[in-house]
């Protein structure tokens, strides 16, 4: 394993947010933000126009504080714009929806670059993109002078397209338990970098840049999924909300767990060799990496993109080859 360059670019007191100004800043990251296909009115006014053809608006907010949720001499600029994109692009299409646009609130030191500003929204920009969404509004202020932390406040709108909406409370026994995208990345990831070190590439890339199985959210609502979410906190924690809100217990497969997210031996098994961890833990309990979790009806309803993983059965709560987990679930704040 290597170790990181420095990736918190230098301050240049001619190009800071102090010089520039609020409506300078506000210029420069409209500039890049790109244009969301659903919008009708962009930046400029008091507030965007989007279109809802559906006539229903999937909404989600979520807060990214430095310090808690990225550090800036771990992660570029861009990084952290498409880590703040997709954490919130995720939870819509856990709801069956397709992403159409996010507003964005921003706080941060009057020191900070402009350049670092503008790397998070091409960051973002580029994240949206191929979804056919993006920033089409926002707040920039300055955060409170003791704290010197930036601050990213993302809210998520999505269309569902005619379809319901994909709740945790639809989960039934006899519903197989499904996963798009993978788990553990990130959690190894931040594992190497809490160690100084910046590789194996792929592990600290997933961190920094997390990868939501996007189209498989709307497929698994087309396909006729009983239940979702976006597992961001830890399979075990996050499968343990739709069991909660299902009134079920989920019972999830070790064996098919290993071949879905630890076969072929990867990255993940370098990293817990050399450290003394087991892989499996990360893939249970690590997050950020933003995989989606689903129930179906029936094995043959589970749509390409996914992998069965467990089953529904009576009860409550999440069990493991028919077994409580033994350790942490996942992430709690404030604990």
């Amino acid at each position: 394993m290597t170790r990181p360059r420095p990736l918190v670019p230098r301050s240049d007191p001619k190009d800071s947010v102090r010089v520039v100004g609020e409506f300078g800043v506000i210029d420069r990251v409209v500039a890049l933000s790109g244009s969301a296909a659903a919008a009708e009115v962009g930046p400029g006014d008091d507030a965007a126009v989007v279109r809802a053809a559906d006539g229903r608006v999937v909404i989600t907010t979520d807060v990214l504080v430095e310090g808690r949720h990225f550090r800036r001499d771990w992660s570029s600029a861009e990084d952290v714009g498409h880590k703040a994109a997709a954490t919130n692009l995720a939870d819509v299409v856990a709801m069956g929806a397709t992403p159409t646009a996010l507003v964005v609130g921003l706080a941060c030191p009057a020191d900070t670059p402009t350049s670092w500003l503008e790397g998070v929204a091409e960051g973002m920009a580029e994240e949206c993109a191929p979804l056919g969404a993006a920033v089409v509004g926002g707040d920039v202020v300055a955060s409170a002078p003791d704290s010197g932390a930036v601050v990213l406040s993302v809210t998520a709108l999505g269309d569902l397209g005619g379809r319901p909406p994909v709740l945790r409370s639809g989960a039934r026994p006899g519903d197989v338990v499904a996963l798009a995208g993978r788990l553990g990345w990130s959690a190894c990831g931040l594992a190497v970098l809490r160690r100084g070190f910046s590789s194996p590439a792929a592990a600290v890339a997933a961190h920094r840049r997390p990868q939501p199985p996007y189209a498989a959210g709307p497929a698994a609502a087309a396909a006729g999924a009983s239940a979702m979410c976006d597992v961001s906190d830890g399979l075990l924690a996050d499968a343990g909300h739709l069991a909660e809100a299902s009134g079920v217990v989920l019972d999830l497969d070790r064996a098919s767990l290993v071949r879905v997210c630890l076969e072929p031996p990867g990255p993940l098994h370098q990293v817990a060799a050399a450290l003394g961890e087991d892989p499996m833990a990360w893939v249970l309990t690590g997050g950020e990496d933003h995989a989606l979790a689903a129930t179906f009806p029936e094995p043959a309803d589970v749509p390409d993109g996914w992998a069965t993983i467990g089953t529904v059965r009576r009860g409550a709560g999440v069990t493991v080859d028919g077994r409580p987990y033994e350790g942490t679930s996942g992430w709690e704040h404030w604990r």
